[in-house]
């Protein structure tokens, strides 16, 4: 299922009917917190919006790598390109799911935190 228009899309009161092995969450928070969580109580394989989506935004940082630089690559240079980028990101996330026993999009947080923090870390903010 690929939830891709409007956020709350699944709340609560239908979470309960989706049949779905996966959700894959194409739009900004389309599943609410409750019905996240009964999606995962029934072993619905979820991928968070910000994992889901971040496609775009990995291209979209591409395209300002390439106009800084002056040199652009063919559309299947991007394309491996985001290949490896997202692939990565979601074997990151499904590590720290096996590793640390958490859901998807718990895992996902994780992810995105611990790198936010060591960026912090390694500008001298902190």
């Amino acid at each position: 299922m690929i939830p891709a228009a409007l956020e709350n899309q699944i709340p609560r009161g239908n979470a309960s009917n989706v049949n779905a092995k996966v959700v894959a969450e194409a739009a900004n928070g389309p599943v609410t917190l409750e019905a996240d969580e009964i999606l995962s109580k029934k072993g619905v394989f979820q991928i968070p919006d910000f994992l889901c989506n971040a496609g775009g935004v990995t291209v979209s940082y591409f395209e300002w790598v390439q106009n800084n630089c002056g040199y652009y690559w063919t559309e299947e240079e991007v394309y491996e390109k985001l290949d490896k980028k997202m692939t990565k990101a979601l074997y990151d996330v499904y590590g720290l799911v096996k590793k640390e026993g958490v859901d998807n999009r718990t895992a996902a947080y994780m992810v995105a935190v611990s790198k936010v923090a060591e960026v912090v870390k390694l500008r001298g903010w902190v």
